[in-house]
């Protein structure tokens, strides 16, 4: 009976000095995710890039996506300018994202803009909203417009548009609700050319005359990925949860995160 104590009593030491091990164990540190670099360009005319720039940030930060933001607001509130941000040819170096938000719809120059292509296409992950789709309209070349991955002219009046998701499980749409929602009053864009490279994710369709267009997509343009949409003209549309939560989501996306 002795023996069969001590040997129970040796069995409850060790399993206690077990336990006593794995609690003496430090919890494992978890790191804090590593912030995406964004670039922000915006610019030119027609908007309240001050009020839409904010809106962003404070977006990101509700939905504690770790943002370290460059913003540059150059060229003024014409629609032709050539900013001088873009001289430094190494001007997308040390960014995750690049955001496009300007509106230069006479800006023509070939070269000036394959020296904001050229690095896109070589792998500088993008996200381009509302005008930057006017944005070098006038110009010959359609170098822009394979980067954003439609082609874009004109646009219809102003309305509460009902959106509708084309491609739900696409990680950008998740905040989206799939049935009754409508965008603040915003214009309509008309894509004339969806690119080969595209995959729609949602649409709106004209009031006018009944067409469907694309007004969030996804872009794949050389080795980078742009997300886009046509969406963005007012504060109302800066305003909106749903919006800034997809421009959110675009944003690490386009991160690959």
């Amino acid at each position: 009976m002795k023996s069969m104590f001590l040997s129970a009593a040796a069995l409850f030491c060790v399993a206690f000095q077990g336990v006593a091990v794995v609690r003496g164990e430090a919890p494992a540190e978890r790191s804090e995710p590593k912030p995406i670099q964004v670039l922000l360009i915006t610019g030119g005319c027609c908007h309240d890039y001050d009020f839409q720039t904010k809106a962003m940030q404070l977006a990101a930060k509700d939905k504690s996506l770790p943002v370290n933001w460059t913003v540059v607001n150059q060229g003024g509130k014409g629609t032709k300018a050539m900013i001088d941000f873009y001289k430094n040819p190494t001007w997308y170096e040390g960014f995750d994202v690049v955001i496009h938000n300007e509106c230069f719809a006479d800006t023509d120059d070939p070269e000036y803009i394959r020296g904001i292509t050229k690095p896109h296409r070589e792998g500088v992950n993008a996200l381009v909203i509302h005008c930057a789709m006017h944005t070098y309209r006038s110009a010959d070349i359609d170098d822009w417009r394979a980067f954003l991955g439609v082609t874009s002219r004109r646009h219809d009046h102003q309305s509460e548009y009902p959106v509708t998701v084309t491609a739900p499980d696409h990680p950008a749409m998740k905040d989206i609700p799939k049935e009754g929602y409508r965008s603040a009053k915003d214009e309509l864009y008309i894509i004339e050319k969806v690119w080969p490279t595209t995959k729609v994710l949602a649409t709106s369709k004209s009031e006018k005359d009944g067409k469907e267009h694309p007004v969030y997509w996804a872009n794949q343009y050389g080795s980078a990925r742009v997300f886009g949409t046509t969406y963005g003209h007012s504060n109302e549309t800066f305003s909106d949860p749903v919006f800034l939560a997809t421009i959110v989501n675009g944003i690490r996306w386009a991160a690959g995160k």
